[in-house]
């Protein structure tokens, strides 16, 4: 558990990847984001008429993650109405496809996760308080990245290897651009700092992260008010580099320079650019 996006399913990555399931499915599950009415067929499937618009039989992602670890994020958005059923699910190891009538039987690992204290939810029966014992069994807590600031530099190595393999580039970072980093208090903690060093991947001069870069990364992640031409001009070089380096994919080029898609798109519609067209 832990403040949003400090890391959890990268824990969770690492745990299944050095677990003799790591040649097995890791599958993660976004609670929050998931309606109430659907999270039962998506985690346990369903058959063929089981509801309107169910065509066919389908595999829910426990049956689909056999074997292997499956991550549950913000397990604490689940309603109480169905966290019954989760809790059967970790006691009998079985999954009953919405609309049959025979379990089958799934080995899976189960890692949940939330930023919020359950043991208080459950207190004021918001949460499940047996479902808080079953999975109350090896707890981690995560602290904000500002707390760990010793893991920046791991976690930015690791994160320049990864977008230097996904981008085919060379970027490095140097001493005083990881300083520089260090010294940061992370808001956003490791999602945000995996975010900066992406977009810093694909700007960085001569693909060299140094103290300047990595501070003129912060403060254009950090809420201002500039609209000079030439900050507007230096914006749409940003945009058409980015937007290149994605194959022109809108939305990982939203998402990498750190701005809404319906924002990238104004800033494309403007008259003076030429970038990214549909």
């Amino acid at each position: 558990e832990g403040e949003t996006g400090t890391g959890k399913e990268l824990i969770a990555r690492m745990i299944h990847g050095n677990s003799p399931r790591a040649s097995h499915p890791f599958l993660p599950v976004d609670c929050a984001s998931i309606a109430p009415t659907l999270l039962e067929s998506e985690l346990f499937g369903a058959v063929r008429g089981a509801y309107t618009g169910a065509d066919r039989d389908r595999m829910g992602i426990f049956e689909a993650a056999n074997h292997g670890t499956v991550f549950l994020d913000e397990i604490g958005d689940i309603e109480l109405n169905f966290q019954l059923k989760l809790l059967r699910f970790l006691q009998e190891h079985e999954v009953r496809p919405l609309g049959s009538a025979h379990p089958k039987h799934v080995d899976v690992r189960v890692v949940a996760a939330t930023n919020r204290d359950l043991q208080v939810m459950a207190a004021d029966n918001q949460f499940r308080e047996d479902l808080w014992f079953r999975i109350n069994v090896v707890r981690i807590v995560v602290p904000p990245l500002r707390e760990r600031t010793g893991d920046v530099p791991l976690l930015a190595h690791y994160f320049i290897r990864k977008y230097n393999q996904r981008y085919q580039q060379q970027t490095r970072i140097t001493e005083s651009g990881l300083k520089v980093l260090q010294d940061y208090l992370w808001p956003g903690n490791v999602r945000q700092l995996q975010h900066m060093i992406e977009r810093l991947s694909l700007l960085a001069p001569n693909g060299r992260i140094d103290e300047h870069a990595a501070q003129d990364a912060i403060r254009a992640a950090e809420p201002r008010e500039r609209g000079s031409e030439t900050l507007a001009g230096a914006q749409m070089d940003q945009i058409r580099k980015v937007l290149a380096a994605t194959g022109g994919n809108k939305s990982r080029a939203a998402r990498i320079l750190g701005i809404e898609r319906k924002t990238l798109y104004r800033k494309l519609e403007k008259p003076d650019s030429a970038a990214g067209a549909e």
